[in-house]
């Protein structure tokens, strides 16, 4: 299997188990895929590209240090867009306060799935009303998830943490 950008973790963790330890090692953050409900949900969708985001790398970087690993040639990557998005300024329905909150790290401590229950907390609220997920790393896989599904996502770090707002889209 070729390492790229677009490769599932769950693919290239099933493929190259040894990695595991490899990825624990190059970021404290990437511990948490020995979470078995993160291993069976979130990996699953998770790409490179998004675990990059989530421990600060460049997409292009974390794919070469994975490829050097497993003795591949490094990639020639064209930075994407995805990797442009940092630069949004907030919009005005994020300074609004959130309805809900979740720690995405505790719901990870108990052994519970973040994208479920974001998921489940979005279709209790009100059209337009603001879910906040806390966390201690940027939860790429889950604003890529609720963007595709059309929902208002914005991420912002403060003091080492990260706030994600998702405003519940207005049916019109």
């Amino acid at each position: 299997m070729e390492i790229v950008p677009q490769t599932k973790i769950d693919e290239l963790l099933t493929t190259y188990p040894e990695l595991e330890s490899f990825l624990m090692k190059l970021n404290p953050k990437y511990k948490k895929l020995k979470n078995p409900i993160l291993r069976r949900t979130v990996a699953k969708i998770a790409t490179l590209s998004q675990v990059a985001k989530i421990g600060g790398y460049k997409s292009e970087e974390l794919v070469n240090l994975l490829r050097e690993e497993v003795g591949q040639p490094p990639l020639k990557v064209t930075p994407n867009r995805e990797e442009a998005h940092d630069a949004t300024a907030k919009p005005s329905w994020a300074h609004h306060e959130a309805t809900t909150t979740l720690d995405a790290n505790a719901l990870l401590d108990r052994e519970k799935n973040p994208l479920a229950e974001v998921s489940k907390a979005l279709k209790n609220l009100d059209e337009g009303a603001i879910l906040a997920i806390e966390s201690d790393f940027l939860p790429s896989p889950l604003i890529d998830t609720f963007k595709e599904q059309g929902m208002e996502v914005y991420t912002e770090e403060q003091n080492g943490k990260f706030v994600t707002k998702i405003r519940k889209k207005v049916r019109s």
